[in-house]
């Protein structure tokens, strides 16, 4: 967990630092907290570096003073980004993080590279009902009334199964701040994406819960028709939480979605290769291979900064500390020691684990020779890895 300050607020969020790799920013649900991400965040270890904060009032975010819309809190996604130097992400909303998520396609679209909304619509509910809600919040308190509200969020069979969970997160419902709860109500009363939509060019995917009583299939249907026919993918026997009550089938609509089209996408350009490629080894030591390239080599960096780097290591089909690890077995059994050098020090920048690559070796020893694991096990040593053996 850190803080950050963004437009005047005490933000807080968790990054799982694996700047090495493509980032994915989460906006949860109203009444809810960041940690409604844990399970999906822990699926995508490896792939992206993920990104997820606190509404104003929630978690441990400072709670609000005055009255804010959809844009500004957008604006705090923007000022997270920017504050942790990340230029363009995927971003994926549930609900009130929906409608955030709206509001970025249409302040900022050069940030997002795909976008993925859930349990949400281009207007939630209707005025009248989110002015009753804030009326209420402010007259009982959350702590009366979560009980009831949080019924809501999660499918029959999720509250039969796992009553501990619902209870917690009814918890969390009611520790929430009531006045910064009451102002998202009045958010949300006051949004509406209509008509306003329809010149979005960045990729969208929408997700629905087939129960969901709050954003129902109908909603995110609309909200396709918005978006000029974006796809709609439907979850059954969930409702409006996705990532708490079915994590593996939100992560594999997530990968679905980054990966939609890529048998039909044209080869990946210089440019695309070159910013994978600086990502995995460091812009350092890209910059020195690109200037020193002469006119004999320089096709050849072109070659494998578009097919290696560009077609091979930005394909999100495996993770990246996967193609770390394959690679380094490859480079082992082969003795390219230079280049295991290189792999071994990008290990690190992918913080793969010193059992990963350990076991990766030992791989090695078994199948492609003890002499073999035994000089790459020397290399891994002298870039770093392991602590002295005191026994």
């Amino acid at each position: 967990m850190a803080f950050v300050e963004c437009n005047g607020r005490i933000v807080g969020y968790d990054d799982s630092g694996e700047t090495a790799l493509p980032a994915m920013l989460f906006a949860h649900p109203l009444g809810m907290s960041r940690q409604v991400w844990a399970d999906v965040i822990a699926k995508l270890r490896g792939r992206y570096r993920c990104i997820c904060w606190d509404l104003p009032g929630h978690g441990v975010s400072a709670p609000l003073d005055s009255a804010v819309t959809a844009h500004d809190l957008a604006a705090d996604g923007q000022a997270l980004l920017a504050a942790l130097d990340i230029p363009h992400c995927t971003f994926v909303g549930t609900s009130i993080g929906g409608v955030i998520g709206q509001a970025l396609l249409l302040d900022a679209p050069e940030l997002l590279d795909h976008v993925v909304l859930t349990n949400t619509g281009a207007v939630i509910g209707t005025a009248e009902a989110w002015h009753a809600r804030a009326a209420r919040v402010r007259s009982e308190g959350l702590a009366q009334i979560a009980p009831e509200l949080s019924q809501r969020w999660f499918a029959a069979t999720y509250k039969q199964n796992q009553p501990a969970a619902v209870a917690g997160w009814t918890h969390q419902l009611a520790r929430t701040d009531d006045e910064s709860y009451a102002r998202l109500c009045e958010l949300l009363a006051g949004t509406d994406f209509r008509g306003k939509l329809a010149g979005v060019e960045q990729p969208v995917q929408l997700i629905a819960g087939a129960d969901d009583p709050a954003t129902p299939v109908t909603a995110l249907a609309a909200l396709a028709n918005e978006l000029g026919g974006a796809p709609l993918a439907t979850i059954d026997n969930i409702a409006h939480v996705p990532s708490v009550e079915d994590a593996e089938a939100l992560t594999n609509c997530l990968l679905d979605a980054c990966a939609a089209g890529d048998g039909a996408m044209p080869p990946c350009t210089y440019a695309e290769g070159l910013n994978t490629r600086q990502s995995v080894l460091g812009r350092e030591h890209v910059d020195q291979a690109t200037v020193s390239a002469t006119s004999l080599d320089a096709p050849f960096q072109d070659l494998i900064t578009r097919y290696a780097w560009g077609e091979l290591w930005g394909n999100a089909d495996l993770p990246r500390t996967q193609r770390s690890l394959i690679t380094i077995v490859v480079l082992a059994a082969l003795g390219r020691d230079s280049e295991l050098i290189l792999h071994l020090e990008t290990a690190k920048r992918l913080r793969v684990s010193e059992a990963e690559l350990r076991q990766a070796l030992m791989h090695v020893a078994i199948y492609a020779g003890v002499p073999a694991a035994n000089h790459a096990f020397k290399l891994a040593k002298e870039q770093g890895w392991g602590i002295p053996d005191t026994r």
